[in-house]
Order: C-alpha cells, then structure tokens, then sequence
C-alpha cells in the first residue's frame, strides 16, 4: 500500500513538473498582420519561447537560428534542444522560426529582426535584460546571425553572437552553395554577395563572438569561421573560437557528437566570461 501511495505521489509531482515547464514555453507569432516582403511560399515565422524559472533568471538571453541551407530548418537539435541548455544557465531561449529566403534575402532578415525586437519589447514580463539578448545560430542559420549581428541597428542588434559551424561568406569557391542559391539566387550580383559577406561587414562596433565548428566541415568550409574571427580580431571584437578536430558539419545538441561534452563547457565557460 505504502508502495502504490508513493509511485502515485511521484506521478503528481511529475505531472505538476512538466505543467510547470509547459508554463515557461509558448509560442510567439512574429507578425500580427501580413508579414512583410515576399517569397512566393506559404511559411509562416513565429519564435518559440523557453524561459527560465523566474528565481533563476539572469536576464540574459538567446534568440536561436537554426540551420537548414536557407531551405528548411533543423528545429530541434539546432533549436529547441538547446532551450534546456540555457534555462539551468538562467537564459532565455528563443527559436526562431523564420521564413526561407527563395531568392529573396529580406525575408528572413525582416524575421530575424523582428523576434530580436519582440524580445526587447516584452523584456519585462519575460525577466530580460533588453541590453543582453544575444543571437545564436547553426551553418546558414549562422550566415542568419551573423548578418543581424553585422549589418542591423538599434532594436534589432543583437549584444553578443555565438555561430556554430556558420555559413559567412558568399563569394563562389567558399561559400555554401545551397545556402548561396537559395539565398540570393543561382545568378546572383557581386555587389549582393559582397553585401552578405559578414568577414566584410565587420566593424568595432560588431558584437563580441563565439564561433564553435570542426576541422573536417566538409559542408561549409572551416575557411568561413576563421575569416571572420580574423576580422573580429582585426576590429578589437572580444571573441573565442572553437575548432574541433572531428565532427564533420551540423552535429548541433547531438550527443554522438565526439567533443559534445566540451563543446558544452566552452560554450558555458565562454558565456560566464562577461
């Protein structure tokens, strides 16, 4: 008798658990009307958002961009897995999901900003710091994040940046050329390219880095994430770079990743460092 009381005692206390958790995460559509600028497509943009038990909060935090070539979206591993993550750190996660691009790179620019601005604009009801919301994202969603952390202003300017294995340039023979096509189109101008060359867009004012990859991406070239390290460098931008020596491209959260235990402490030591 004593057995089954306390296995349905431990049933209510998991059940009020994850009530609680389910109380922390919602959902946030980005526009409230038509969203702007168009790309032929019936996707839609909202931003999923996991905050930390209230007590905790540090008033930090993260809006997540997760990867997918400009053409679909790694939600989990590069997205909502990592909420957990950041919530025991006291940081807000937020991942978003933004519109693909089809040729028409305002769209997820326009996105982008906006969940950075919905952020700031609910700080106070959601326990952050609206000068200490950072952007974070994977392979192109990283091309995503390093373009707002680079080239938008005011609201829309993230406070610190964190990139893993991202798409920087796009220029032919080291870009991601899915990323590339998708992005700005098979034929593309050279000005356009040069304009979303983040390693070009770096100045002194950019946002402090971390930049996270491995040294056999055979996907995007680890060319990408050390050329914009040098030019953070070069400007006197405050940034880390981690290369581990396997792993190939896109490993996100996942445990078979071989260095995800240490990917974990450098990020974490890198985000306790200021």
């Amino acid at each position: 008798m004593r057995n089954l009381k306390s296995f349905a005692l431990l049933v209510v206390l998991l059940a009020v658990s994850v009530s609680a958790m389910a109380q922390r995460s919602f959902d946030v559509n980005l526009w409230a009307a038509k969203a702007p600028n168009k790309n032929g497509l019936q996707d839609t943009a909202y931003i999923k958002v996991f905050l930390p038990d209230a007590k905790r909060a540090t008033g930090r935090a993260v809006v997540i961009c997760p990867g997918g070539g400009y053409a679909l979206l790694a939600m989990e591993h590069e997205g909502t897995q990592w909420a957990p993550f950041f919530n025991n750190m006291g940081i807000a996660a937020i991942v978003l999901h933004y519109r693909m691009p089809n040729g028409n790179v305002k769209v997820p620019i326009s996105d982008a900003e906006e969940a950075m601005r919905i952020v700031r604009r609910n700080a106070k009801n959601w326990h952050i710091n609206a000068s200490n919301v950072g952007i974070m994202g994977f392979s192109a969603g990283g091309h995503l994040a390093s373009t707002i952390a680079t080239q938008s202003k005011a609201d829309a300017k993230p406070n610190f940046q964190i990139l893993f294995y991202p798409v920087i340039t796009m220029m032919q023979g080291y870009t991601h050329q899915g990323s590339h096509d998708n992005l700005l189109g098979k034929d593309a101008h050279k000005k356009d390219e040069q304009k979303y060359c983040s390693d070009l867009q770096v100045t002194r004012l950019t946002p402090r880095a971390c930049l996270l990859l491995s040294d056999d991406d055979h996907a995007v070239m680890p060319i990408n994430s050390v050329n914009y390290y040098a030019e953070l460098y070069r400007h006197d931008v405050p940034s880390s770079i981690y290369v581990y020596p396997t792993g190939g491209h896109g490993w996100g959260m996942n445990t078979s990743f071989a260095f995800h235990a240490e990917m974990l402490t450098n990020l974490k030591g890198w985000l306790e460092s200021f």
